[in-house]
C-alpha cells in the first residue's frame, strides 16, 4: 500500500471515531441516562476546554521529545480507554471529567493527524499542497460514515457507539506504528513559552480583517457545537 493509501486510512479512522458519538452521544445522555439540558452541555463543554489547552502543549512534545506519529498513539489509547469507560458511567459529573480526559486526549489528535500527513509526503518527496486535499477528505468521509452506522443501527441511544469508538481508536492506536516514523527536533532554540503556545499569534488581531475572521469564526463554532449537542435529541 503506497503511502497515499495509508495515510487515507488513518484520517478515515480519526475521524470515524469522533463521528461515532459527537452527533449522537447527547441523545444517549438526555434520553437513556436521563441527564438535563444543562448537564449535557457540560459534559460537551470539555471539548472547548481540550481544544483550548491540549493542542499547543502536546505540539511541543511531538516537536522535541516523542515523535509525532508514537504520540499520536498514546493519545488514542487513552481515548480508547475513557470511551470503553465511559459505557459504564450514569451520572453527569463523572462523564464531564472522563470526557474531558477523553478530549485533552483526542483533540490533539487532529493537528497530529496533520502533521504526520504531512512529514510523511515530504518523506517520499510528495508535494503536501498537491497531495493532502485528496487525503484529508477521507477523514470527512469516515466522519460521515460513521454516523450513518450508527444510525442505521440504531445505536443512538446506545453506549454501544462509546464501545465502537473506543474500539475503531484502539484500532488506529495500533495502526499508527506502521506509520513512517517523524523525526523530532532536539536542536535547542531560544523562544518564549508565548511563541512556543502560539500566543505571540494574537498580534494578528491588531489588523481588522483578521479580527472580523476571528469573530465571525468564533459565532459559527458555537452555532456548530450547539447543532453537535443538541442537534440529534432534538
Amino acid at each position: 500500500m503506497n503511502i497515499k493509501s495509508r495515510l487515507k486510512v488513518m484520517l478515515f479512522l480519526q475521524y470515524f471515531v469522533w463521528g461515532s458519538w459527537l452527533v449522537t452521544l447527547g441523545s444517549y445522555m438526555i434520553k437513556t441516562l436521563s441527564f438535563s439540558g444543562a448537564e449535557v452541555g457540560m459534559v460537551y463543554s470539555s471539548k472547548g476546554i481540550a481544544a483550548i489547552l491540549m493542542p499547543g502543549i502536546i505540539g511541543i512534545i511531538a516537536d522535541k521529545y516523542i515523535p509525532a506519529n508514537r504520540l499520536y498513539m498514546i493519545c488514542h489509547l487513552i481515548g480508547a480507554a475513557s470511551l470503553f469507560y465511559a459505557t459504564t458511567v450514569t451520572d453527569s459529573t463523572t462523564m464531564f471529567w472522563i470526557m474531558l480526559i477523553n478530549a485533552m486526549a483526542f483533540m490533539p489528535t487532529i493537528a497530529l493527524s496533520n502533521s504526520i500527513s504531512y512529514s510523511s509526503l515530504s518523506q517520499y518527496q510528495l508535494d503536501s499542497v498537491v497531495n493532502f486535499p485528496s487525503i484529508r477528505v477521507f477523514g470527512t468521509v469516515g466522519f460521515i460514515i460513521a454516523m450513518w452506522s450508527i444510525s442505521l443501527l440504531k445505536f443512538e441511544l446506545s453506549s454501544m457507539q462509546l464501545y465502537i469508538a473506543a474500539g475503531c481508536s484502539l484500532v488506529l492506536a495500533a495502526y499508527s506504528v506502521t506509520l513512517p516514523k517523524i523525526p523530532v527536533n532536539k536542536t535547542a532554540i531560544s523562544t518564549s513559552w508565548m511563541s512556543k503556545l502560539g500566543l505571540d499569534a494574537l498580534v494578528l488581531f491588531k489588523k481588522p480583517i483578521m479580527a472580523v475572521f476571528f469573530l465571525f469564526a468564533m459565532l459559527l463554532g458555537a452555532v456548530l457545537q450547539i447543532t453537535n449537542t443538541f442537534g440529534n435529541p432534538f
